[in-house]
């Protein structure tokens, strides 16, 4: 396919990862949504901007029909962390469940609590050295709660992660600012954790497009240590790289010839 030769490619800890709309749509995308050009696009380019490598499970794009009219970038707890403790005003965090103990409200730290107690919701607080006061975020387990799998067997870690998302990206809206944690994802639980198709094409970029291999069994993620997280980047006007790969036209300010069109936009979903 001609897409198939239109790819993004940038290095994130050392990997090479490249990307295109085939790529993302076979192998990245979850749910059972119609994902359209634009934000396929959108992904691809955050994704370059945040150093953020999807194969290894870092981000991905899920969109649920009758839920959402837009698809949502889903990233792991990991890169989420980083993209905010990169942040030179970060100065640390804290975060617990919210309990009834009888006719009493606590709030726990971390996310431990008696058999007794009734799991209400979460809490945590991020602090920054140029506030006086910490960003608070609260949650209820009600809204969140999916009674399903991890929701069952490990119910306060899985409220306090989206307390931790919620007052994270109040904090640092600029570096995580419409970044979502699977846990707040209103859809089906999702899998978290790439499968084995997914890890090969990490470990060899340049045939991600060739059929996915047959299953041979469990593989075990790729070892490397992180280099120091870069800032993001601004980005001004379309993304130099997609418009070298050809998935998007060149800013219509910069060609003198052309007629601009109103309706070319990267992030017009």
């Amino acid at each position: 396919m001609e897409d198939d030769k239109k790819k993004v490619t940038f290095t994130v800890d050392g990997e090479e990862v490249s990307l295109s709309r085939t790529i993302v749509r076979r192998y990245i995308a979850r749910g059972d949504g119609d994902f359209s050009d634009a934000e396929i696009v959108q992904f691809i380019s955050l994704c370059r901007v945040n150093q953020l490598n999807p194969f290894v499970g870092d981000a991905y794009l899920v969109k649920f029909k009758g839920q959402s009219p837009t698809a949502q970038m889903i990233i792991s707890k990991s890169a989420f962390m980083k993209r905010a403790e990169s942040d030179s005003r970060y100065d640390g965090y804290q975060a617990g469940v919210i309990v009834q103990r009888g006719s009493d409200v606590i709030e726990l730290e971390g996310a431990f609590f008696l058999p007794g107690d009734i799991l209400s919701g979460a809490w945590a607080k991020v602090y920054k050295k140029d506030s006086r006061f910490p960003v608070v975020a609260r949650v209820r387990m009600q809204e969140y709660d999916k009674q399903k799998s991890t929701w069952k067997s490990m119910p306060g870690t899985m409220i306090r992660k989206v307390a931790i998302a919620q007052a994270f990206r109040e904090a640092f809206p600029l570096k995580v600012g419409g970044m979502y944690l699977p846990e707040e994802q209103a859809g089906p639980e999702i899998q978290q954790q790439p499968d084995s198709a997914q890890l090969e094409n990490s470990q060899q970029p340049k045939f991600i497009d060739a059929p996915a291999p047959e299953e041979t069994g469990d593989q075990e993620a790729p070892e490397f240590t992180p280099d120091q997280d870069p800032e993001p980047v601004e980005v001004s006007g379309p993304d130099p790289d997609l418009v070298r790969a050809g998935l998007i036209d060149p800013d219509p300010a910069d060609e003198k010839d052309e007629e601009a069109d109103p309706n070319d936009s990267l992030f017009k979903i």
